[in-house]
């Protein structure tokens, strides 16, 4: 199934927030993209950068299990969402 923009950009939204709330993880964040706390409540709203925030949710199930299970979300769901952002296209290696 697929996701709308839209919604990808909500969940998004929410893993930003969940991320923000982690004294543990959000300057792991920031310092892997080299973003400040200002950039996120600027950026806050661009599509891309919002994919960049589910891109590094993603590289580590315990983040994904930690913030589907605070948001009632499926496992799958932050992948789907990033699929539907810009850059989030899957590659066919075949």
């Amino acid at each position: 199934m697929k996701m709308q923009q839209e919604s990808a950009e909500t969940i998004a939204l929410q893993a930003l927030g969940w991320l923000a709330g982690n004294e543990e993880l959000l300057p792991v964040f920031l310092g892997a993209t080299g973003a400040s706390e200002a950039d996120l409540r600027v950026r806050a709203t661009e599509p891309e950068f919002l994919g960049s925030v589910l891109d590094f949710l993603m590289m580590d199930d315990a983040w994904v299990v930690a913030f589907c299970d605070s948001q009632g979300l499926s496992y799958e769901t932050p992948m789907m969402a990033r699929v539907a952002l810009p850059g989030g296209t899957q590659m066919s290696w075949t």
